[in-house]
């Protein structure tokens, strides 16, 4: 069996909060003949916890037949300077050759670029064990920042970033892209379309059962699970729920937001300043949790800011999530790709446009529970068909393949 390093500073373990995608594709792997280490940061990105003990430098558990090599990083939060040498911490504590001695030594090396200083890290530890490296790209760094107006074009950072991001493009004997349209963005730069293979998120049906339809109540009852950033764009439905509670509709609608992230409290704040009596915050749930918190939600929004860089689409793990728990989604996005269209699941909205998002709550609390039901299976058939983690897994293990070879 051969063996694979990936490189995902915020990897999640199974049973946390947040995307599992690398845990995942490593059970997945070991089906194709790869065995995967997933080599990621002590601190748990979004809540802070640290997984290390006092006096650890790194430590490498095995969870659910998976190994996870933890490494000391420093602690941050918000996503300021603190974040930074964050970034910068796990970059040089993955390439302290004592670190990773106890791991088999791999085949095969991926950098997955939550920040493009994992995936640097990769190349270097791909040159220095003489394998080919595989280039992860789950972000457009830096065109997602230019893009969510966080650094401009001229920036020094935005020029230091597009060189680094060039550099690994070329250096990478295979790409993995997330976006399903990001080799529209890549091939530009010189990049050869052969190098390049889309592999989205997905979806571990294992811990998605086979869903109960919802009974039905005197109220609808509306969720959003996962982040609160800038990005997430959760202002635009508060202010469609304000919009909903003004309307005095026929039939109650209650808005629960579960998750955690850099927003929540200027959005509980707004909340309390709109007197939004139908909306409550909730704390993060893990995964394996998800599904029976689901099974009170009678439809799910999935909301975007309506930003350039979707132009090349999106890739969700929380998108799948809603998909694979059997409900409507409202689809309030401008994303090239609408996997709730494309499977006839719910109702798509324009982003930012807190009306339009409110008349399809109330559009959707009207629906016979027949209808409902309809639309959500509809989404369950979809994602068990195309984002299942063993057919990803399959072409995850061919981009792989493709770099020992080194096919270009």
């Amino acid at each position: 069996m051969k063996s694979v390093w990936i490189l995902n500073h915020y990897a999640q373990e199974p049973g946390g909060p947040g995307g599992t995608r690398h845990y995942s594709l490593a059970r997945s792997l070991a089906q194709h003949d790869w065995s995967a280490t997933v080599i990621a940061a002590s601190t748990e990105h979004g809540t802070g916890r640290e997984r290390l003990m006092p006096g650890e430098s790194r430590r490498l558990d095995t969870l659910d037949g998976v190994p996870f090599l933890w490494v000391r990083t420093s602690s941050y939060s918000g996503n300021g300077a603190d974040r930074v040498r964050n970034m910068l911490s796990y970059t040089r504590s993955v390439l302290k050759a004592e670190h990773t001695r106890q791991l088999e030594r791999p085949d095969a090396i991926v950098g997955s670029s939550v920040h493009p200083f994992a995936a640097w890290a990769g190349l270097r530890l791909a040159r220095r064990y003489g394998v080919p490296f595989v280039f992860e790209v789950r972000d457009l760094w830096p065109q997602t920042l230019v893009d969510l107006g966080r650094l401009s074009e001229r920036h020094p950072v935005t020029l230091g970033l597009r060189v680094l991001e060039h550099h690994l493009y070329k250096h990478a004997a295979q790409i993995v892209v997330l976006l399903p349209r990001a080799s529209e963005y890549i091939e530009p730069l010189g990049i050869a379309a052969e190098k390049i293979v889309w592999v989205p998120n997905g979806i571990e049906l294992d811990i998605f059962p086979s869903p109960q339809p919802k009974q039905a109540a005197d109220a609808f009852t509306v969720m959003y699970f996962g982040a609160h950033g800038t990005a997430n764009g959760l202002d635009n439905v508060l202010r469609a729920i304000g919009l909903v509670q003004a309307s005095n509709a026929e039939r109650l609608i209650n808005l629960r937001i579960i998750g955690d992230g850099p927003l929540k409290p200027s959005l509980i704040q707004m909340a309390r300043q709109m007197d939004l009596r139908n909306v409550s915050f909730e704390n993060p749930v893990p995964k394996k949790q998800i599904a029976a918190v689901a099974a009170d939600a009678d439809a799910f929004i999935f909301n975007l800011i309506d930003a350039p860089v979707f132009k090349y689409g999106i890739s969700s793990n929380k998108l799948f999530d809603f998909m694979a728990c059997a409900r409507p989604v409202i689809f309030a996005c401008n994303a090239d790709n609408n996997p709730v269209q494309t499977a006839g699941g719910g109702v798509t909205v324009p982003a930012g446009n807190p009306q339009a998002l409110a008349r399809a709550m109330m559009d959707l609390s009207r629906l016979s529970q027949t209808q409902q039901q309809k639309m959500g299976l509809a989404n369950r058939k979809h994602v068990e068909e195309n984002y299942g983690f063993d057919r990803l897994g399959a072409k995850f293990a061919g981009a792989l393949e493709a770099a020992l070879r080194g096919k270009v």
